[in-house]
């Protein structure tokens, strides 16, 4: 499979102007931080696409997955969560980056957790209303819920919220009822010639993946506010024969995140990096030597032009 990013003007390799017409279109999953957008992403793909943690605001960039059927195709626009919090520049990148994502795409999945609609799930709903797209409504983990009675009575309330062209009540993380999501999506999508070739599965080449199964492990293995103060960056990556090895630098805010980061004798930097190199092993298909390094590097999180030098880009 191909996950390689194709040139940005014109169709993609491959692809012909004489192309049969299919239920073909971009599909934004929107919703606020931590309901399952990239779980589901994963789910519908087949396979792990974007990194999934229990860490609210774990996705930070857009992230694009095409999923092929006989006859059509999906591409999924996996977003950062939309979130009140502005104080840093990081938190407006990703503000930006989901609301952006919205330009462009013939249709909506707006995520919500069971039961709960908090003031972050009515600001996303604010925003979906001043655009012309229609929006399926996806209530996710509902296999949690102890008294399943009360969920009519919930799309009820929803439905009076907003014209959403379908509701569909499923479980992103056990894979339940994502046939339905799926047929309700493609009766939305218009007719066009496919966008991507058949083997095509994500815009992010391999850099930007194994850069986020790192900082997939950081969230896993830290306290609950240091992981948003680390980045991570891909420096170097070798072939050498069926060995791939891999130099990453892991980016912090201030000296004493550096030692914890590291941990006593450097346990916990060799815990994240054994984790992370079995993950990158998978995604490459062979051997890894993970190399991890930790620096400092003061208020980047609030610094437009270090995010944009890590990566952090308007889409």
């Amino acid at each position: 499979m191909s996950d390689e990013p194709r040139p940005a003007e014109g169709q993609p390799a491959g692809l012909s102007d004489e192309l049969p017409l299919i239920r073909c279109g971009h599909v934004a999953l929107v919703g606020r931080p931590n309901v399952g957008k990239s779980t589901l992403l994963n789910q519908l793909l087949g396979q792990k696409i974007s990194i999934v943690t229990r860490k609210p605001q774990t996705t930070r960039q857009r992230i694009l997955g095409v999923c092929h059927r006989d006859g059509a195709q999906i591409v999924y626009v996996d977003t950062p969560g939309l979130h009140q919090r502005r104080d840093k520049a990081l938190n407006r990148y990703l503000n930006r980056t989901a609301a952006n994502a919205l330009a462009d795409v013939d249709l909506v999945v707006f995520l919500v957790d069971r039961l709960h609609f908090k003031p972050e799930d009515e600001a996303v709903l604010e925003r979906l209303k001043r655009r012309d797209v229609p929006v399926i409504l996806a209530i996710n983990k509902v296999d949690r819920l102890r008294d399943k009675a009360q969920l009519l009575p919930h799309i009820q309330w929803l439905s009076e919220q907003h014209p959403f062209v379908e509701v569909v009540p499923l479980s992103a993380l056990k894979g339940e009822n994502l046939a339905p999501l799926e047929e309700a999506i493609l009766r939305q999508l218009p007719e066009s010639p496919p966008l991507f070739p058949e083997d095509y599965i994500t815009d992010r080449g391999p850099r930007f993946r194994i850069a986020e199964l790192i900082r997939e492990q950081l969230m896993r293995h830290l306290g609950e506010e240091l992981p948003y103060a680390t980045a991570v960056e891909v420096e170097a990556m070798d072939q050498e024969g069926q060995l791939t090895r891999i130099s990453a630098l892991i980016w912090v805010e201030r000296p004493g995140q550096k030692a914890i980061v590291i941990g006593d004798g450097g346990q916990r930097l060799k815990v994240i990096g054994s984790r992370a190199r079995q993950e990158i092993q998978q995604l490459l298909g062979g051997r890894v030597f993970l190399q991890l390094w930790v620096k400092v590097r003061e208020g980047w999180s609030d610094d437009e032009r270090a995010l944009q030098s890590l990566g952090y880009e308007g889409d």
